[in-house]
């Protein structure tokens, strides 16, 4: 069996996507690889394929139990055999997965890190042939990265143990390059060939709001998308308590996720979501990792994540399957409050030196002021991530939440030599909001008390309004005359630019909503602008889509499984737009594998009979 008859077979499509094949050949020819994809990219058929071709078993070092049944339990429903182990399995079950793994009836084995420390497991590895360590979520192996887990460094020492050293391959899907780095180096990746492909998703539209009421704003998109999936993220559990409720009293099919719930409760909610009885979840950051969820049609933050590898990782949850998806985050300033609190009171890991952990307290510092940026930029959002990730823009994508605003340019040069005017006065020794005090006049008791109406910049921008100020603090900022200390006082200086900009070399233009734009009603702006299903069937083609939907929740719960994992709604559109009449067209289906149509084929092709008669022609569901 060749690579390509794995893919058609076990996944249902004829070609590999970007990168793909590229890793799967290194793996298959004994070479270690790091790949670096984003979500919906489809790492796990990276070393899923190779995997199956390979004489030994793949071990998956994965981090969450969540991500491994879901992992396991989609493997399975392609007709791949596999198991996990870790602790949701009681003793007398490890041992007789181990026991199955040793007699060859799984080819792929999913194993928590801190299962490899333990002396069952590594005589089990040690007496099979381990052919590949397949790392997931690999960032997490990096001190620098914004998920460490310190129980990721037993994968080095266990493949120490091993008789013969396997194929080692790795994979994230958030990684800038000093986190790279870091991965090759901690891993002892060997000359790996590592595969950036870019982490671009063009089917997810990214916005960023300032509604006046962010439960209203929620309240009207969850009911405008009522028939849809959706996640909703905030910062702290008495927020998912308050929007969870809120949406409960407006009827809707909504659950919840934190950590103060039982482990039972947690679990319910979860499969509620999974299996579509109640679609959309409210959820703190702890819901997530692992959810392989492919029609996930919008993720709407609350709150301002603290960093932009967090953001990239949760609103990524949306679209795995390739379809539009919506990425809203609604913004607050009081935010950035809620999360240096957060910052300031997580556990801080007892193995780094005093040194080290003022560099990581340094960086989720400067982690969240970047995020802060992000919500307050008028750049385009697409461009805003990708150069974080450290990929080249192609400038604005006309597609994002900032790209669709109607701006005007405004040139405030002049304001901007105050401002540095401003900061200089004030010798640099405070941020943003006393910067902008001082230069609106203002007569708090803070700003009484650092006496700064003495200075001459005091007063000087009165005619302006306070975000308009912090607006143009921004866009200095980005465009490299100040610059913000990396501590949480973020002590606002000058840079070298600043010179050029006083001298009359450069000059600063700051993107404005029109007051016009800023009072249109946020219903307007609460619909998202990402291409739907409705963009490609017609109506008939979307009453046809809700019929295969229905046979498709019947059989996900004959079976008791998610119905994604019965086919995605890739797959279905597919279905409404090809219109199959046979088995062969039926296997031309976007996601039709050989398994999965021996299962399920006959039922959907009958069904597609059924309405249109054999007749495509007079019943095709395209545009039109």
């Amino acid at each position: 069996m060749t690579k390509y008859d794995v893919l058609q077979k076990y996944y249902g499509y004829n070609s590999f996507r970007e990168g793909q094949e590229m890793l799967i050949d290194h793996i298959l020819e004994g070479k270690d690889v790091l790949g670096i994809m984003p979500t919906g990219a489809g790492k796990s058929i990276c070393y899923q394929v190779p995997a199956l071709l390979l004489p030994g078993i793949t071990l998956v070092i994965s981090p969450l139990i969540s991500l491994m049944k879901d992992q396991v339990q989609a493997l399975n429903q392609a007709g791949v055999h596999a198991a996990y182990i870790n602790s949701s399995l009681t003793e007398n079950q490890i041992a007789k997965a181990l026991t199955y793994a040793g007699q060859g009836r799984y080819k792929i084995i999913y194993v928590a890190p801190e299962r490899l420390e333990t002396e069952r497991f590594l005589r089990f590895a040690r007496a099979v042939d381990i052919s590949m360590v397949a790392v997931d979520e690999a960032h997490c192996i990096s001190q620098w990265g914004q998920d460490f887990r310190p129980s990721y460094l037993n994968i080095v020492q266990f493949v120490k143990q091993l008789p013969k050293r396997p194929v080692l391959s790795a994979f994230t899907a958030t990684a800038t390059g000093e986190v790279k780095d870091d991965i090759i180096c901690v891993l002892g990746l060997q000359d790996p060939k590592t595969l950036v492909t870019g982490f671009d998703r063009q089917n997810l539209f990214f916005a960023v709001e300032h509604p006046k009421s962010r439960t209203r704003y929620l309240q009207h998109y969850v009911a405008d998308h009522e028939k849809e999936s959706g996640i909703i993220y905030c910062a702290t559990r008495k927020n998912v308590e308050k929007v969870y409720e809120m949406l409960q009293r407006e009827g809707l099919a909504v659950t919840r996720y934190h950590a103060g719930l039982t482990s039972e409760e947690r679990q319910k909610n979860q499969d509620d979501f999974i299996y579509d009885q109640k679609p959309v979840i409210v959820a703190t950051n702890a819901f997530g990792m692992g959810i392989d969820k492919s029609n996930v049609r919008y993720v709407l933050h609350y709150n301002m994540p603290q960093c932009m590898e967090n953001y990239y990782q949760e609103a990524g949850r949306a679209g795995r399957d390739g379809e539009p998806a919506d990425c809203i985050l609604l913004y607050s300033a009081q935010d950035i409050m809620i999360n240096r609190f957060l910052l300031e009171n997580k556990e801080e890991n007892p193995n780094f030196t005093e040194d080290e952990l003022m560099t990581i307290r340094e960086r989720d510092e400067q982690r969240l002021q970047t995020m802060n940026f992000y919500c307050n930029t008028k750049e385009c959002l697409r461009s805003y991530i990708l150069r974080y990730f450290g990929e080249e823009s192609r400038g604005a994508c006309g597609k994002c939440g900032n790209c669709q605003k109607h701006y005007v340019e405004k040139d405030m040069t002049r304001e901007a030599r105050q401002v540095i005017a401003c900061v200089e006065e004030l010798e640099e020794r405070y941020g943003i909001n006393v910067v902008v005090g001082t230069l609106l006049g203002g007569k708090s008791a803070k700003l009484r008390e650092y006496r700064v109406e003495r200075y001459p910049s005091y007063g000087t921008l009165n005619k302006m309004r306070e975000q308009e100020i912090k607006d143009l603090i921004g866009q200095m900022i980005q465009d490299g005359y100040l610059k913000q200390t990396r501590d949480k006082y973020a002590l606002l200086q000058t840079t070298g630019r600043a010179e050029d900009l006083i001298d009359g070399i450069c000059t600063v233009t700051v993107k404005m909503e029109p007051k016009s734009r800023r009072a249109m009603e946020e219903d307007d702006r609460i619909k998202g602008t990402g291409k739907r299903r409705s963009d490609i069937l017609n109506t008939r083609g979307l009453e046809f889509f809700e019929i295969l939907r229905s046979l498709r929740m019947s059989i996900a719960r004959e079976e008791g499984l998610p119905p994604y994992l019965v086919f995605s709604d890739k797959t279905l559109v597919d279905m409404c737009v090809r219109l199959p009449m046979n088995r062969e067209e039926m296997m031309e289906v976007n996601g039709m594998g050989a398994f999965k149509y021996e299962k399920y084929g006959e039922r959907f092709l009958g069904c597609i009979l059924e309405h249109t008669g054999g007749i495509r022609e007079k019943f095709y569901f395209g545009e039109g």
